[in-house]
């Protein structure tokens, strides 16, 4: 019998609403910061062109620090004192300190409080673990996909809706209409999410505490090369994002409405991850997670290396579109498998760390990009990006080997 052989929690249902609407609520407000933090940075004193995209660079990676290094202990303490009280945490602790980023005096402040963001932050994460948990087996795959769908389309609007916002009210009341908004996901989660943690659930986490629950946790290898694949594949998705406009102004030589044809494609790219998600989280349930996740890297891997080749803006959108398709697949059947591997007592703790390795892919990822793109040209980054996909369908099948013989029958029906 697999590890993950508890019923669904009662509520699973309309907890997957509270945490879809308050993760996309959050995201927006998170996201919202990104086109006017340059702005932001310069009303605060600094003139120069180049410090001004340096200080926006440290003030937007700040967040991810931080919250890449507090992920596991909110984690951790999610499955000790319940993963309700760690989402009611974060949207307060993120409607407060967004509001603080509109009072910052000077940018040193500005990083201060972008670093208690990511210290205080993670209700999206915190959301992929509560569904992760309560979910039904039979339904992970889909319920982490609608997540994931909730989240892509907050990293839409976030960005449409700052720039709207800081054009017509200013900068800094933009800052504190994300700290209002964030504000409503926590009133949200407070009245609507339902958590029951049956007594025996509590004291297996409690049992299994502590510098322990680690190594008490099975099949540890497996997990971890599950986790170092999660930080791969982050890599590789977001790689490219930081290049896309400089490769459609070489596809377009330049054209002056470069900007606008860039935010079509990013916004192509989400909408194929929205549409897939669900569905390929649904189809994942039926036919084994690692198995879409296979096919999902495969043909991720094709279109990045077709990118690399199309030499017209209008092909490349719509690559872009079908890699969005194809992305949809990537981080629910990851989770899920995750989840299946992983005792009810560690799940917090073990996704938390699957958010740290998430995070140092979405760090380190766009810099390398953006120094390899310079110094070999934009089409390397695809075909490098395709590369890295290439490898984690090998890396894929090779797990798919190394799981246990009852999880493997799970992820292989149909197959």
């Amino acid at each position: 019998m697999s590890v993950s052989t508890e019923s669904a929690a009662p509520h699973w249902r309309i907890n997957l609403i509270v945490c879809a609407l308050g993760s996309f609520t959050t995201i927006v407000g998170m996201t919202l910061i990104l086109p006017i933090l340059p702005l932001y940075v310069r009303d605060l004193g600094v003139d120069d062109p180049a410090a001004v995209t340096a200080w926006s660079g440290i003030a937007y990676a700040a967040t991810f620090l931080t919250a890449a290094l507090a992920a596991p202990l909110w984690g951790w303490m999610g499955d000790r004192y319940g993963r309700k009280p760690m989402l009611v945490r974060a949207s307060l602790g993120m409607a407060v300190a967004m509001s603080l980023i509109g009072l910052a005096q000077d940018v040193h402040q500005l990083v201060a409080v972008r670093l208690l963001v990511g210290l205080l932050g993670g209700y999206a994460s915190g959301s992929t673990i509560l569904v992760a948990a309560q979910a039904p087996r039979e339904r992970s795959g889909w319920a982490l996909g609608v997540l994931s769908s909730a989240i892509m389309s907050g990293n839409i609007v976030g960005p449409l809706l700052g720039g709207a916002i800081a054009q017509v009210f200013g900068v800094k009341l933009a800052f504190l209409s994300t700290g209002a908004l964030i504000f409503v996901a926590f009133i949200g989660t407070a009245v609507f999410l339902r958590e029951d943690r049956p007594a025996a659930a509590k004291a297996n986490v409690i049992a299994a505490g502590g510098r322990g629950e680690w190594r008490a946790i099975p099949r540890r290898g497996t997990i971890v090369a599950l986790l170092g694949l999660s930080a791969l594949l982050m890599f590789a998705t977001i790689s490219v994002e930081p290049i896309i406009t400089v490769h459609i102004e070489r596809l377009t030589s330049g054209t002056e409405h470069v900007a606008v044809f860039a935010a079509v494609v990013f916004s192509l790219t989400a909408l194929g991850t929205i549409l897939s998600g669900p569905w390929l989280g649904r189809l994942a349930d039926r036919v084994g997670h690692l198995r879409v996740l296979t096919w999902s890297l495969v043909a991720a891997t094709a279109l990045l290396a077709l990118q690399a080749a199309v030499p017209e803006l209008w092909s490349f959108a719509a690559l872009r579109f079908a890699t969005g398709l194809a992305l949809g697949g990537i981080t629910p059947t990851v989770v899920a498998t995750i989840r299946r591997l992983v005792p009810s007592a560690s799940v917090g703790l073990v996704l938390g760390y699957n958010v740290s390795a998430q995070y140092i892919g979405q760090v380190t990822g766009p810099v390398l990009a953006g120094f390899m793109g310079g110094t070999l040209g934009t089409p390397s980054v695809f075909v490098a990006t395709a590369v890295l996909t290439a490898v984690g369908v090998v890396s894929v099948m090779v797990l798919r080997r190394r799981i246990p013989a009852p999880a493997a029958r799970d992820d292989a029906r149909m197959g």
